[in-house]
């Protein structure tokens, strides 16, 4: 099992510079910000940040379309 999450931009609205509706981010794991219902995503800056989690779905990814994702950003 991949030890890397993604999300979809489903809702930009207030965060139309940092974030695209319909892109992939990756999560990164943030108990504090749960339960607040936020989430840690890498932005447009290439930084992580919280967002609302109500912006974002969640989805499960192929291992290797997970690979191919994060080798393209390496």
């Amino acid at each position: 099992m991949s030890k890397h999450q993604f999300a979809i931009c489903i809702d930009n609205r207030g965060y139309e510079v940092s974030l695209e509706i319909r892109k992939l981010y990756e999560v990164l794991a943030d108990v504090d910000a749960e339960k607040h219902g936020q989430i840690r995503v890498i932005d447009e800056s290439g930084e992580d940040y919280l967002y609302p989690a109500t912006a974002f779905t969640c989805i499960s990814l192929p291992e290797n379309v997970v690979e191919r994702v994060i080798s393209a950003h390496a």
